[in-house]
């Protein structure tokens, strides 16, 4: 105990006398996750869509997000204890990459199983769609859980860790851009009507992004260095942290449903946002590109806007709060907005964009604020809150598309309920309502003294 208690005073002392990272370090760090971040945009907008368009019943293309949904959900757990005992972010991180990069070009290739069988059957294009979904999936998985953990083990300065978090935030948001920039470029040259010329389509799309991201992933590889800091700490004899110590925090779950619920606001939304804009608003064949691409310009200005913030633990729940505020507000309009005035869903794409962006931030700040220095136990959190997200979005996703894939309205992708469709009803009162109740927790909220260290600039000179 004596030995473990002069490490502890030890590990503080250094928290408090740890140097910035440097521009480059952040930079380098920020951009490893961009290959995941420009797939899952394609993923979560278009996919449903293109599985739709394909053929497949609303139900039968759930099923396909589910099955990634879930071997996502349980990936990170696994890649999350695996890296919790091994370590080698790196090789995770390059491992996963690869998988992502294989399996999406494979779903949005075509279906292979039924190249192979000669068939186009539902039943095989599910399966065949399904399996590689999994696949990509838990490369997905690892790739995050590894990039994620990162960060408490590159550096002990508080403020540093919340710049890695914001940088890399600020590197989705381009991930993100680059997706609806390809989208929109794509969809202006290619005018489809039939089956085929939709696949041509979205392998153009598919293709240009996975390169894009690939030329990340080097950057990041070469430009970051293995963490050292787990290193030490398995040196200093330290035992793996358990599983029941984060059982036993409160915070644990105050944190967990935070992050699960500002996920699920924002990976909703953004797969039901291309259906309720061309079957609800009416809006032209390019607005589903454009739209997403608002919300995003808007959101990396904000997250820009945040690297700038000195942060408290005071500030990280008060600018939380914010962005669920404008969820909400969001949320009620496009639940009532008519498709006569469709031009309003542009001020909303706004407003969405700047909320996204808020939440975001200060919810991975808040994990990285659970783990403090307890490194060993690292991957675990940020896998454990991973799998919440994963499993509540495909939960969700599949019960909102079994709804609207009822006969009556197969030909439209449209269910109403009254007068409400269903990606109406899912995106303007999911996402508020999750923001809602992730600000009530938000709340009750009593976050470490070592959050008010976070006084210095996000990003500071080397």
């Amino acid at each position: 105990m004596t030995m473990v208690n002069s490490i502890i005073v030890e590990s503080s002392t250094e928290l408090q006398n740890a140097e910035p990272l440097g521009r480059l370090s952040i930079l380098s760090y920020g951009v490893g996750h961009m290959l995941n971040d420009i797939t899952s945009a394609c993923w979560f907008t278009y996919l449903l869509l293109f599985l739709t368009d394909m053929g497949l019943s609303p139900r039968d293309a759930a099923i396909v997000m589910l099955s990634g949904q879930i071997a996502d959900a349980f990936a990170t757990v696994f890649a999350g204890e695996l890296i919790d005992r091994f370590g080698h972010f790196k090789l995770w991180h390059a491992g996963g990459s690869f998988l992502v990069a294989i399996s999406f070009s494979s779903v949005f290739g075509g279906c292979l199983p039924c190249k192979i069988l000669g068939t186009n059957s539902s039943t095989v294009q599910t399966i065949g769609y399904s399996t590689f979904a999994a696949i990509f999936n838990v490369g997905w998985a690892a790739t995050q859980v590894s990039h994620m953990s990162m960060v408490n083990c590159i550096t002990l300065n508080p403020t540093s860790r919340v710049a890695l978090a914001s940088c890399r935030n600020a590197f989705t948001m381009v991930s993100n851009l680059s997706l609806y920039a390809i989208a929109l470029a794509v969809f202006s040259v290619y005018d489809a009507k039939q089956s085929a010329d939709v696949k041509i389509e979205y392998r153009w799309i598919a293709y240009l992004s996975i390169f894009i991201g690939c030329c990340f992933v080097v950057i990041f590889l070469i430009g970051t260095k293995e963490p050292e800091l787990k290193l030490q700490v398995q040196c200093k004899d330290l035992s793996r942290i358990s599983w029941a110590h984060w059982f036993k925090k409160v915070l644990y779950y105050q944190v967990a449903l935070v992050y699960m619920l500002t996920r699920l606001a924002t990976n909703v939304s953004q797969a039901l946002l291309a259906f309720y804009v061309i079957d609800d608003l009416k809006m032209n064949h390019s607005s589903k590109a454009l739209v997403p691409a608002i919300i995003y310009i808007c959101s990396f200005m904000v997250s820009v806007m945040l690297q700038e913030i000195r942060w408290t633990g005071w500030r990280l729940k008060a600018f939380f709060t914010g962005g669920a505020i404008f969820w909400i507000f969001s949320g009620a309009g496009i639940f009532v907005l008519p498709s006569k005035l469709q031009s309003f869903m542009y001020i909303l794409s706004i407003t969405i964009g700047v909320a996204n962006a808020l939440m975001m931030v200060t919810a991975i700040s808040m994990e990285s604020v659970l783990v403090g220095e307890d490194l060993n136990g690292c991957a675990f959190v940020y896998g454990s809150l991973s799998f919440l997200d994963k499993l509540s979005c495909g939960l969700a996703l599949y019960v909102l598309e079994s709804y609207q894939g009822v006969p009556a309205a197969m030909d439209n992708h449209v269910v109403t309920a009254g007068h409400f469709s269903i990606s109406r009803c899912g995106l303007g009162l999911i996402p508020a309502t999750c923001a809602l109740l992730s600000a009530i927790i938000t709340y009750t909220i009593r976050l470490p003294d070592r959050s008010r260290t976070l006084m210095e600039p996000l990003l500071v000179g080397s």
